[in-house]
């Protein structure tokens, strides 16, 4: 990272990447918030050393024979080295124990494949059988179109495994970051206890374009960004990276099983 220069899409100022990670990757001159990788979001809220990942073994295959499908997965492998668009996980967050799941744009977009869902839904039955609470940080493109239907069927494998979890009365939080759109969006990036969302993320299911054109009217300044949907009702909060240790770990202390029944009796 030394020597290299970063120029911020909001304001324009050019600085050195150094600067930014050392500011949360938030530009310092205007507050944009640069996007983070998957091991820099769990560094940034994590208890130091306590992350523990989850399936690593589990590395996405071309079955639908997609023409240069193969070519692309090795590439984001290389290029993020990471072996999917999603890590999971246990850790803690301010002592509190949970489990974790964050998605990562570098590797294909944050694109949403078999081994993606199978990832999530493996990590919230492990979280339900270990009556542990999920936070997971959402940033996808949508539905991998190199996996086609079977990328499809993962919202429904996911949302399954999310019922099956609230069911048993445990706690998940969706954290969505930019951007969250598509497939994801329509299923576990709306389907937490609670959203929060970061300040600036665009949020949707299609393109501001494509809707435009489907309904024949210009939309609403800001619409699909976090701020917009906070309005609109579509998250519960903005929840910005300086203090979002501290949030997520209020957070899961409020809703400690103890502390839940305090408040019920």
């Amino acid at each position: 990272m030394t020597g290299e220069t970063v120029k911020c899409k909001k304001c324009g100022t050019e600085m050195a990447a150094e600067v930014v990670a050392k500011h949360r990757k938030i530009c310092p001159c205007c507050g944009y918030y640069f996007r983070m990788t998957a091991r820099e979001r769990i560094d940034l809220v994590t208890d130091r050393k306590s992350f523990r990942e989850l399936d690593t073994d589990l590395v996405s295959h071309d079955v639908l024979r997609f023409p240069d499908y193969e070519k692309k997965l090795d590439k984001a492998m290389e290029e993020t080295g990471e072996k999917e668009a999603v890590i999971t996980g246990t850790a803690k967050i301010g002592g509190n124990p949970c489990a974790l799941f964050v998605m990562d744009s570098a590797f294909m977009m944050g694109s949403m494949g078999t081994v993606v869902g199978e990832k999530i839904t493996r990590l919230f039955e492990y979280a339900t059988e270990q009556k542990l609470p999920v936070i997971g940080f959402t940033c996808s493109g949508g539905a991998r179109m190199q996996e086609g239907v079977l990328s499809l069927m993962q919202m429904a494998k996911i949302s399954g495994a999310i019922r099956w979890h609230s069911n048993a009365g445990l706690l998940y939080i969706a954290v969505l970051t930019d951007p969250t759109t598509g497939g994801v969006t329509a299923s576990f990036a709306m389907e937490g206890d609670i959203i929060a969302a970061e300040p600036g993320a665009l949020i949707g299911f299609a393109g501001q374009r494509v809707i435009e054109q489907t309904i024949g009217q210009k939309l609403p300044e800001g619409f699909q960004k976090a701020e917009f949907q906070l309005k609109h009702g579509f998250c519960d909060m903005l929840m910005g990276r300086v203090d979002m240790p501290k949030t997520l770990a209020n957070l899961l202390t409020l809703h400690r099983p103890q502390n839940m029944e305090r408040r019920n009796a």
